[in-house]
């Protein structure tokens, strides 16, 4: 039986970024809803999977928003953000935020967080923040945020993103 050869690709400067981006893809990530309130009180948000923690001592953390996306300039101007981290029930909810041109909230249940914005019910955990600076980061801004407020369902398994589709974890 001849065994395949495995697959292997490189990027190197210059080259095609569809290169890079499956490279990126092989880091597992979870699922994240970053919301606010914009200037209007109108709740807006959208799906991220750039996501990390920053510092506990002051507890910062940052969340990274496609300078494009519709709901980036309210995310930039907010005074208070959240970060859900969503669970595996709820991958509608990611395709929902990934979309245009979509009634993001109608269809997902909500209530207002502790410091205004929207938390997403039944997410694996909530961080509510409040805005400490906005980098810029190429076709992205990069949201830094101090955590006013975390909460968590430890009962509840992530919703993770690899190599470009939703999975799910597995324990041997």
């Amino acid at each position: 039986m001849t065994e395949a050869a495995p697959i292997s690709a490189e990027y190197r400067a210059g080259s095609d970024p569809r290169t890079l981006r499956d490279a990126l893809g092989c880091f597992a990530t979870g699922v994240t809803v970053v919301t606010c309130l914009d200037r209007s009180g109108q709740p807006v948000g959208l799906t991220a999977n750039s996501f990390t923690s920053v510092s506990l001592d002051p507890p910062l953390l940052l969340v990274c928003v496609k300078r494009s996306a519709s709901s980036a300039s309210a995310l930039v101007r907010a005074s208070h953000f959240a970060v859900n981290v969503l669970q595996t029930g709820q991958q509608p909810a990611s395709i929902r935020f990934a979309t245009k041109d979509q009634d993001r909230f109608g269809a997902t249940p909500w209530s207002p967080g502790e410091y205004g914005p929207p938390v997403l019910r039944d997410s694996l955990g909530v961080f509510e923040c409040a805005a400490h600076a906005v980098h810029e980061g190429g076709d992205h801004h990069i949201l830094v945020g101090e955590v006013l407020r975390a909460s968590f369902d430890s009962t509840l398994d992530p919703l993770l993103y690899f190599r470009g589709r939703y999975r799910r974890l597995h324990f041997d």
